[in-house]
């Protein structure tokens, strides 16, 4: 049963039915049609990068079509009855042929999109919506996803529709269909969503308590997706440290350092100042001077080896652990290098330097 379908005039029900009979009799030449734009566009991202998780395809099934053939809108003289929205629904529904792109990460979305669009050999975008913005400017939350409207070009598949669909269509290769692209997570939020809130049995067991549990999830799912994208955001800059003809190469300065610092250690970072001029010049005296070079200083395990030879009453801040964990690399050498005629620096860095020796020695078996 349809929301539409059951609320309908009967004056209008011959006519939705006709249309829908026609549907079933082309259906099996549409599902064709819909593998070739699926196998298509799995094709256009087979050597994409990041390449989406799925392409899936579907062709709209017969009581749905109904269900949206039968839409109506009020008629336009006052007193007459409702007019239908798509008196012929099998030229103007743009969604009997549907393709879903699967991403990742939210930043995937436009660049599939993109990739898309630019395949005007195949294709021609029609339309590109953002169905995300109007929940962002209306202050509600649902999934994200990015609806692209696109006609095919001289398509064989299509002709052979057409030929079945007989006139007043002309076999030209030309179809319209919808591409929708999301996230894995929104994906699986939209198909819960769909199968409890549009395909529920009876709309009398509806509750505003499922309205309110989905807002809430759509709610979260936006901050779970934040924190992935940050998560792949940081993974890339990390990345990049190591790249030695790039990111990796980049020149120590104070501003570098604090950045590299808050991006490997955004957990110890709790520097009273903004002042990285003493880091800096603690790594240039050991010739430290590129990104890579710090990056490989801080090295998780030799972070944790530190914390536990010290057992620092205090977590560090960014200038004693870079110093501790310098002291641990470097050893007698670091402390020639940067004590100078400093006494007290001195004295302390040599009894920090007792208590590495005897962790070492204690956890050889470790090493």
């Amino acid at each position: 049963m349809g929301r539409h379908w059951d609320r309908l005039d009967e004056s209008l029900r011959p006519q939705v039915q006709a249309s829908t009979e026609e549907f079933a009799r082309v259906r099996p030449e549409l599902e064709k049609v819909t593998r070739e734009m699926q196998s298509t566009i799995r094709e256009v991202f087979r050597d994409a990068e990041p390449a989406p998780l799925f392409v899936a395809a579907r062709t709209k099934s017969l009581e749905s079509f109904r269900d949206k053939a039968a839409r109506t809108m009020p008629a336009q003289e006052p007193g007459h009855p409702p007019v239908l929205e798509f008196p012929d629904p099998l030229r103007q529904l743009n969604d009997l042929v549907g393709v879903r792109v699967i991403v990742s990460l939210p930043h995937e979305i436009r660049e599939a999109a993109h990739l898309l669009k630019r395949q005007r050999r195949e294709f021609d975008c029609r339309s590109d919506r953002e169905k995300d913005i109007g929940y962002i400017e209306s202050g509600t939350y649902g999934y994200s996803s990015r609806h692209l409207i696109m006609r095919t070009i001289q398509n064989d598949v299509v002709k052979e529709y057409q030929r079945v669909l007989g006139e007043p269509a002309k076999p030209n290769g030309s179809y319209i269909f919808e591409v929708q692209i999301r996230t894995i997570l929104a994906h699986a939020w939209s198909e819960i969503e769909h199968g409890i809130r549009f395909k529920a049995a009876d709309p009398r067991a509806w509750s505003p308590y499922f309205d309110r549990q989905f807002i809430a999830t759509a709610a979260m799912l936006e901050s779970v997706e934040t924190v992935f994208s940050e998560l792949h955001e940081r993974y890339e800059a990390v990345t990049g440290y190591w790249d030695e003809d790039g990111e990796g190469d980049a020149p120590l300065t104070p501003n570098r350092i604090r950045e590299v610092w808050q991006t490997l250690l955004p957990h110890v970072d709790r520097k009273a100042d903004d002042d990285w001029g003493w880091a800096a010049e603690l790594l240039a005296a050991h010739g430290l001077r590129r990104t890579i070079e710090l990056a490989g200083l801080l090295e998780a395990d030799a972070i944790t080896k530190v914390r536990r030879a010290l057992e620092h009453r205090y977590s560090p801040g960014p200038d004693r652990l870079l110093d501790d964990v310098l002291l641990w690399r470097f050893g007698k050498r670091h402390i020639e290098l940067t004590a100078g005629d400093d006494n007290h620096r001195r004295e302390s860095l040599l009894r920090r330097h007792r208590q590495m020796e005897a962790y070492r020695q204690a956890h050889e078996d470790d090493a």
